[in-house]
């Protein structure tokens, strides 16, 4: 029926790279001049059959095109070339192409080479341009291909971060409803209605930060479960209507984290998390946010530990502006050292330091006496629907004994390359550390590491050549942990080892107890929220 296409004789280039199965259905292909779909299929359908059985041979031609081969198992890596093209040079980049497909595919079968098909192509076009071999090795393909887009990171980090935040809001959600429910049969009152997810009634999750969302009793501070938020116009997000799928509120919470977190150039697991506003807040709202910066040395040894916190006051309604915060430090991290308040700065044998400081505002006085944060004009109220950082803390030390979560990370050399044995434990064991991941770099190249004994999950990202280590929670009963595996590499390769993790219990143990009107001291409804982050977390 059809023409048949023939190169012009001067084209000395390679026509298209393709990875075929025996019978010539192609699995990618990649065309360096210009062909139609079918005009690539047909060659490749025609190969199988030119070849003679039983007889060895590195390529076959036809009247047009000259084909170059390599078998790969069950499958066949084939150059396409013109017939005047140079065959000494066509081996050689054919063995450069065999040698490409290892990186990526940890075994060479159809399945493995359809699912990183792309990662095949963008090599491919690393090795050949406009139908011409670049003069690139194998080092330099992998070099290329690895530079990752600094945007694309933090899409994939904030994607990540939302997906783990949604799952931990609908069981915390879940828990609210049954809890909830609990209550209204043991008083015999109707149980509450509440909205389902993607309701206007829907709490939003913060990013790095686990919203307590309770209702503190002005005299007694107790757990309670959010009551039905009132009907009539709110002013908070929306994020979508009644029965709307819960992939819907994992986008719209992408959405909003995209616009509120900051793109620092870190790795996904490091970015910095900040809070959003949520939705089910008392007119007085408080907020206690700490953020960890650490570094310590693979043989032991803390080289530097900062823990920076800020205690944000945040007031709705004119009424319960003029207020008093009465502050409760239960901090212990002086070692025994007490500290009159925490506006005193301690120094002593672990080379421990804690410091606070007072927005200027505030009444110091007041504060270093009794605790107590108050405008030093109490005729004065605090500004409106702002967010006023009234108290700032830091902690820094270099005493092994502070570190909150201990990471050893020991490989040892074997024959084939190295044992890693890594384990973690949590030494404040006051503290609930959710959504831990734990990246340790493996070496590029070599396939995936094979896992011995593990506590938690694993997830292998051969783009970033990481392996996470992932454990939903570690606390008190689940302190201690460990992960082994094996993998080709040097002792070297799987450092630094990096730490994420949330929490909703704050390193420094520094807590609003109450809040009370400056005029006859009575007490003031308000909300909390208390947030503990990674900024930087790593063993060197």
């Amino acid at each position: 029926g059809g023409t048949e296409f023939v190169f012009p004789l001067h084209l000395q280039v390679l026509l298209a790279a393709a990875v075929c199965t025996k019978a010539g259905k192609a699995i990618v292909s990649r065309q360096f001049v210009e062909m139609t779909r079918t005009r690539i299929e047909g060659l490749l359908a025609a190969f199988p059959k030119l070849m003679n059985t039983g007889k060895q041979h590195t390529f076959v031609e036809t009247d047009s095109v000259r084909y170059v081969y390599q078998p790969l198992e069950k499958l066949y890596m084939v150059l396409i070339t013109t017939k005047n093209s140079n065959i000494l040079e066509d081996l050689e980049t054919l063995r450069l192409f065999s040698r490409v497909i290892p990186e990526y595919c940890r075994v060479l079968e159809e399945s493995e080479i359809s699912e990183h098909c792309f990662d095949l192509i963008f090599a491919f076009d690393e090795i050949v341009a406009l139908g011409y071999r670049e003069n690139v090795n194998l080092a330099q393909i992998r070099t290329f291909t690895e530079m990752d887009s600094h945007e694309e990171k933090v899409f994939r980090a904030v994607r990540e971060t939302q997906e783990r935040e949604a799952k931990a809001e609908m069981r915390r959600k879940a828990k609210e409803l049954q809890q909830a429910r609990r209550d209204a049969e043991r008083s015999g009152k109707k149980v509450p209605a509440f909205g389902g997810f993607g309701s206007a009634g829907m709490t939003s999750v913060s990013s790095g930060s686990i919203l307590t969302d309770t209702i503190v009793e002005p005299e007694k501070p107790k757990i309670a479960p959010a009551p039905v938020r009132p009907s009539g116009p709110s002013k908070a997000l929306k994020l979508g209507a009644k029965g709307k799928e819960v992939d819907n509120f994992v986008d719209k919470l992408k959405s909003e984290g995209e616009t509120i977190m900051p793109t620092s150039g870190k790795r996904g697991s490091d970015v910095s998390k900040v809070l959003p506003p949520p939705v089910n807040v008392e007119s007085v709202h408080l907020r206690v946010e700490e953020k960890i910066s650490l570094t310590c040395g693979r043989d032991g040894g803390l080289q530097n530990m900062e823990v920076l916190g800020m205690l944000t006051l945040r007031v709705a309604d004119e009424k319960n502006g003029r207020i008093r915060l009465i502050i409760n430090n239960n901090d212990n991290k002086g070692k025994g050292i007490r500290h009159l308040n925490i506006f005193h700065v301690i120094k002593n044998m672990f080379l421990f330091v804690f410091s606070a400081q007072t927005h200027p505002n505030v009444d110091k006085k007041l504060f270093t006496s009794d605790s107590v944060i108050g405008l030093k004009n109490p005729e004065k109220s605090f500004p409106l629907n702002n967010d006023v950082g009234v108290l700032k803390w830091r902690l820094q030390t270099t005493d092994e004994s502070l570190i909150p979560l201990t990471i050893n990370c020991w490989p040892s050399e074997s024959g084939t390359g190295c044992d890693v044995n890594i384990e973690y434990e949590l030494q404040e064991e006051s503290l609930e550390l959710n959504d831990v991941v734990i990246s340790i770099p493996v070496p590029s190249g070599v396939g995936a590491p094979v896992i011995g004994d593990l506590d938690g999950e694993y997830k292998h990202d051969n783009r970033r050549n990481v392996l996470e280590w992932c454990l939903p929670v570690i606390d008190a009963n689940n302190k201690t942990g460990s992960l082994e595996f094996s993998i080709a590499g040097q002792p070297n390769d799987f450092f630094p080892v990096s730490v994420s993790f949330v929490s909703k219990r704050n390193y420094c143990d520094i807590q609003v107890t109450k809040v009370t009107h400056v005029d006859g001291d009575s007490s003031v409804r308000y909300s909390s929220e208390t947030s503990f982050v990674v900024d930087k977390y790593e063993i060197l």
